[in-house]
Parts: structure tokens; C-alpha cells; sequence
């Protein structure tokens, strides 16, 4: 029997992630934040763990990744994209004039437009599913997931309450060990640099690039201990075991400075892949031409 945690409680959509990626030993563990759920997986208390990584309106969920690059002994084994809507939800007797929302931030700010045009005030809670069962004040509503109103007993009042259509969240699992390669994976980087180092960023990409290997993700954050310090994270298709991603992670620890594995995993087949661009229309060139025209020389 192993332990799989999760931002609870029930009824959240980092638990319909887990059910969908728990495996037959796995018993499901609600944590009271996602923190808590990174703490417990590199900590050893939690056999593995389901976070919310990213959103497709809102970006990484940066609470998440920076606990996760603080914990080496959390690897990122698997991902579950999930499509997000969101209902208001409000107790069954409670007829009261809308006044408030609570939810998770997310949730408020990818309905952002509820919020304003009915001049609602905003109430933060640590999760979808929290905000459903701590619902008491009249006039109070709660922005959830549609299951969340049979899980606690709530009526729905309007549904699919998002700003922008079709939203997904990816949620990551997290586990103390990788999954072998299955031939459609994926590689997570954290490289930090060494400070004022010219043309870094072009000599890490290289490392890719000249291998044929594609890159994902490329996002800077702050390393938290001077001002205008930055890593990279990177994330790549492929296995950190196959000899081209491997090669490149070779290439990668020549440069001054650190580098960091985060996982390797299988990607989910949910994901949506970009359909390749075309050509510039000429419209953007002539666009282009005249944002020039406007720059001093």
C-alpha cells in the first residue's frame, strides 16, 4: 500500500488528477496545500503526490514550481492534463442577493469577468473544494468544479463561468523515482548560470538544438538569493536515459554554474499538440514595417 497525496479535500481538481493517476496501491491522502503535498513526497511521508504545475490561461503555478525546485527529493513521474470549468455554487436555502465569491486564486482569476460585472468581492481560499465546504455566509457563492455540488451537498446556479473557452490545468506527479522510458516522454531541467555570464542562455539551447532535440518549455525564475539572479527551466521531449537527452545533460554540466535534473516522465496523450505556423500574411510584415518607422536611428 503507498500513499498518494493531494491538495484536498474531496472534490477538488487535483483529485480528479490523482483518481485519474493513481495506481492500484496507491490510497489517496488530502493535504491541506499543495505545499504541504511537495513537502510530504521529498520528505518521504507520501509515497508520491498530484500538484497543479500549469494552467493554460494563467502560466506555472509558481508557488508550486519553486517548492518543488527547494525539494530535490520530489522528481516530476507523470502528468495528467485536465480541461477546467467552473460553476457557481451557493447553499441550497440561501436566496440572498450575490455579494461574494471564494475560491481558489486560479478559479478567481480565470473568472475574472463574473467578478467584475456583478461587483463581486474576490475571497481566497486554499482550494475549490475548501471554498464549497467552508460555504456559510449568505450571499456567498463558490466557484468549483461541477462535481463538487454533490460532494457537498450545494445547488448550482450558473455553470462554465470562465473568462476564455476550453482552459486545461496540468498536474504533475510527483515520486521519489522516474518511470522507465516509453518512447513519448518528457525531461525537466532547473540550470542556473553563472552570473553575467554573456550569451549563456544561447550556449545551453545549443546543447539541444545540435541533437535534434526539441524543447517544450523555457522559463526563467528568480533563484531567490540576489537580485537579477536567474535559472532557466527547461523542459524537453525525451527520457533523461536516452543517449541523445543524456548527451545533451553532459553538455549541460560543463557550464559554470549548477544544473539540476527534475524528472523524466511519459506525457500525457491528452495533450494538444500545435498545429505547425505558416508564413507571416503580409499584413504583420507591413505591421512590422511601420512599428520601424518609428524607432529613432
Amino acid at each position: 500500500m503507498a500513499t498518494l497525496a493531494y491538495l484536498g479535500p474531496e472534490g477538488t481538481f487535483t483529485h480528479q488528477a490523482a483518481l485519474d493517476v493513481a495506481r492500484s496501491e496507491d490510497v489517496l491522502a488530502p493535504a491541506g496545500t499543495a505545499v504541504d503535498v511537495v513537502r510530504a513526497v521529498a520528505s518521504g511521508a507520501a509515497d508520491g503526490g498530484v500538484v497543479a504545475f500549469e494552467n493554460s490561461l494563467e502560466g506555472s503555478v509558481a508557488e508550486n514550481l519553486d517548492e518543488i525546485l527547494r525539494s530535490p527529493g520530489a522528481l516530476l513521474a507523470g502528468e495528467r492534463v485536465l480541461p477546467v470549468s467552473f460553476a457557481l455554487l451557493r447553499a441550497p436555502g440561501d436566496e440572498t442577493p450575490l455579494r461574494a465569491v471564494t475560491s481558489h486564486p486560479f478559479a478567481l482569476a480565470q473568472c475574472s469577468g463574473l467578478l467584475r460585472a456583478g461587483g463581486l468581492e474576490a475571497v481566497e481560499a486554499a482550494s475549490t473544494a475548501a471554498a464549497c465546504r467552508d460555504l456559510g455566509a449568505p450571499g456567498v457563492g463558490a466557484l468549483a468544479p461541477l462535481t463538487a455540488a454533490a460532494v457537498y451537498g450545494l445547488r448550482v446556479e450558473r455553470e462554465a463561468l470562465e473568462d476564455e473557452a476550453a482552459p486545461s490545468t496540468r498536474f504533475i506527479v510527483l515520486r521519489g523515482r522516474c518511470p522507465a522510458p516509453t518512447g513519448r516522454d518528457r525531461s525537466f531541467f532547473a540550470v542556473t548560470p553563472r552570473r553575467d555570464e554573456p550569451g549563456s542562455l544561447v550556449r545551453l539551447l545549443q546543447e539541444f538544438s545540435v541533437r535534434g532535440i526539441n524543447l517544450t518549455t523555457i522559463e526563467s525564475r528568480p533563484t531567490r538569493a540576489l537580485l537579477g539572479e536567474y535559472r532557466f527551466l527547461i523542459e524537453c521531449e525525451g527520457h533523461v536515459a536516452d543517449a541523445h537527452v543524456r548527451a545533451a545533460v553532459l553538455g549541460l554540466l560543463r557550464f559554470p554554474g549548477e544544473t539540476r535534473f527534475l524528472g523524466s516522465f511519459p506525457e500525457d496523450p491528452a495533450r494538444q499538440a500545435h498545429p505547425p505556423g505558416g508564413e507571416l500574411p503580409p499584413e504583420a510584415v507591413l505591421g512590422y514595417e511601420r512599428m520601424l518607422e518609428r524607432v529613432e536611428r
